[in-house]
């Protein structure tokens, strides 16, 4: 009985002090001013369709000490990659050193696709996020609403739990959200460290949230 009272008080502590460091981090992100000392890497979420043309639309108003990009894409996503190696190369670029890399990972849900099933999905894009996340360690994370995206986020969020780096979160609500938030923007709303939208009936909503207009 002993055994099993140290070890639920050990998980206990463990779970606090993880939520500790999950609000230390999350609560300082917002200190954080990107490009305030030098080139910033970042790492962009493009979703299929729509979301792609939006995320591409904002990259065009970055200026160039946001390098290198990395940009992460759904395995089963068939045109996102031609899209970004377009907008790329019509980009004016100072040396001959690739400024942007592409990566794949595994789609979180599927249109349509059953909630209890994309648990196991998003746990799986997780699997495949993590070591991908620790490997370029991103100055920032920028997203739009794609699934795809919350997987990556927490990977991000992750890496500033472990005290490894801290990583801006900076999630952009897509023009076509005018009354609710998509459901990775519900799920990110708490934890991002910018989160914008683009319509005032939101941001009416959702207090923490940034109005700017249109964006893209």
């Amino acid at each position: 009985m002993s055994l099993f009272v140290g070890l639920l008080f050990g998980v206990f502590c463990t779970v606090f002090l993880f939520v500790i460091r999950l609000y230390v981090v999350v609560t300082t992100g917002s200190k954080c001013k990107p490009g305030a000392k030098g080139p910033v890497t970042v790492l962009v979420v493009a979703g299929s369709g729509g979301h792609t043309t939006e995320i591409l639309r904002l990259m065009e108003s970055l200026s160039r000490s946001y390098r290198p990009r990395h940009y992460v894409i759904a395995d089963t996503d068939k045109m996102s990659e031609e899209k970004i190696c377009t907008f790329e190369s019509s980009k004016d670029h100072t040396d001959s050193e690739s400024q942007f890399t592409i990566h794949r990972i595994p789609r979180s849900r599927e249109v349509h696709q059953s909630w209890s099933s994309s648990v196991v999905s998003t746990l799986n894009a997780l699997r495949y996020s993590v070591p991908l996340v620790f490997r370029l360690k991103p100055d920032m994370v920028l997203c739009n609403g794609p699934g795809t995206c919350v997987p990556l986020c927490a990977a991000g969020l992750l890496l500033g739990i472990l005290g490894m780096k801290k990583v801006l979160l900076v999630y952009v609500e897509s023009i076509c959200r005018v009354e609710t938030l998509s459901l990775s923007g519900k799920i990110l709303y708490s934890v991002s460290d910018y989160f914008f939208v683009q319509w005032s009936t939101l941001r009416d909503k959702y207090p923490k949230s940034i109005f700017l207009g249109r964006i893209v």
